[in-house]
């Protein structure tokens, strides 16, 4: 209840704050390429749950026909505009309305497609006792996981064999030690790593 409250609070105030700079994202990616502002992904949540999580499109309209899910930094699919947001990580704002909707935490494993859920070992469904996050460990390690594809010949692999490991192996780890006091290294250290990316 304490990890629930928390969020509402400040997942709302910070909605408030950067609404904005929503509208002028917003604005932007309209004004850049054909498509909706929003980008709507279906992820499992806790316990399995499906449920669509929000971004601000980066990618060109239906790109998901055009290619696989992974999209490396020199994906032609991104936008102009989609660049800058990946960078700056603010196509990822949008989830603070997952998180006061109750379908997601600020801090727990990032959501899965369903496809992949249902490969989970059982140790691995463990990754779904808890809400998906917002950020989490794996987001900080990973955080220019576009950057490590660019040049990939096939991102779908090389995504499975050399990243999907390890952010499976972080997020149990989370599971295992989560903390009030863990969640706020991990706000902090994701707050750190997007300024000093953004440098």
């Amino acid at each position: 209840m304490a990890k629930r409250a928390t969020d509402l609070v400040i997942a709302g105030a910070s909605f408030l704050l950067f609404s904005p700079l929503l509208l002028v994202l917003g604005l932007w990616i309209k004004l850049d390429s054909k498509g909706p502002v929003f980008y709507r992904g279906l992820r499992a949540g806790r316990f399995g749950k499906p449920f669509y999580v929000f971004k601000l499109r980066t990618m060109v309209q239906n790109a998901e026909r055009l290619g696989g899910a992974e999209s490396p930094a020199d994906d032609p699919r991104i936008t102009r505009v989609g660049s800058f947001l990946r960078l700056y990580k603010f196509d990822e704002l949008p989830q603070l309305l997952n998180v006061i909707r109750g379908e997601m935490s600020l801090v727990g494993p990032r959501p899965e497609v369903l496809e992949e859920v249902r490969r989970y070992t059982p140790r691995e469904q463990q990754l779904l006792t808890v809400r998906p996050g917002v950020t989490d460990w794996a987001s900080i390690k990973f955080r220019n996981e576009d950057e490590l594809l660019r040049g990939s010949s096939d991102p779908h692999r090389d995504y499975h064999e050399k990243i999907l490991p390890h952010k499976i192996q972080l997020g149990l780890e989370y599971v295992e030690k989560r903390s009030w006091l863990v969640d706020l290294k991990i706000l902090l250290q994701t707050l750190r790593a997007v300024i000093f990316h953004a440098a």
